[in-house]
């Protein structure tokens, strides 16, 4: 009888059977994937700051007039110190070295979240324009403060804190003279009181603000 020939199995692959070859792939593995990463990190960011200065450009030209300055104001910046709103970013709007308007980012909060408020104020501390950059508010009912949805933000154009007075700076539900939305009070209340927190702003800090623009050749 002839028993049956066994053919010898393979001896397994060193770099099947040793850790230390697994852990060289995974490493290997590793590498080739953050340097694809980092490839399309440094692809993608100079479309992101373009398509950011765009963005930025485009809102404050919606608040700054074109004719009232020859500079650019989107990087002519002057940071404030302020005792109620912290830190301020303020981009400064000049003809020359005379500042004619600037415009500003404060945050209020509406019935859904925050409400992004970019308010541009001339020296004399009339509104020059505002405009919502960005809220989570109701569709239908509390996105009327969008320029896209309803004249409502425009209104404030010429206001300042004389016109109303100070009283006045509220819905009309709560006694002052700006009209709130059929069935939304709160989103609207958010906006006309980061108005009037924008405008007390810049009474705060008139000075600073409105101070000559130092350019080449000035002391």
């Amino acid at each position: 009888m002839s028993e049956d020939i066994k053919e010898p199995k393979p001896a397994k692959s060193w770099l099947k059977s040793s850790p230390f070859a697994h852990g060289l792939m995974l490493g290997l593995f590793s590498l080739v994937t953050a340097g694809l990463l980092a490839m399309a990190d440094q692809t993608t960011q100079a479309p992101i700051a373009q398509r950011s200065a765009e963005d930025l450009a485009a809102s404050l030209a919606q608040v700054l007039p074109a004719e009232i300055y020859d500079n650019d104001p989107a990087t002519d910046l002057r940071s404030v110190e302020d005792a109620d709103e912290g830190m301020v970013s303020v981009h400064i709007a000049a003809k020359g070295n005379s500042v004619t308007g600037m415009a500003y980012e404060l945050v209020g909060f509406g019935y859904s979240g925050a409400i992004r408020v970019l308010i541009g104020i001339a020296p004399d501390g009339t509104l020059l324009g505002v405009r919502v950059l960005s809220h989570t508010e109701t569709p239908g009912l509390g996105d009327k403060i969008e320029v896209a949805k309803g004249d409502w933000i425009e209104g404030f154009t010429g206001r300042s804190l004389t016109d109303p007075t100070p009283d006045g700076w509220k819905v009309k539900r709560d006694g002052g003279v700006f009209d709130q939305f059929s069935g939304a009070t709160i989103t609207p209340r958010a906006v006309v009181g980061t108005i009037a927190r924008g405008l007390t702003f810049y009474e705060r800090n008139r000075l600073a603000l409105t101070a000559p623009i130092p350019r080449n050749g000035d002391e």
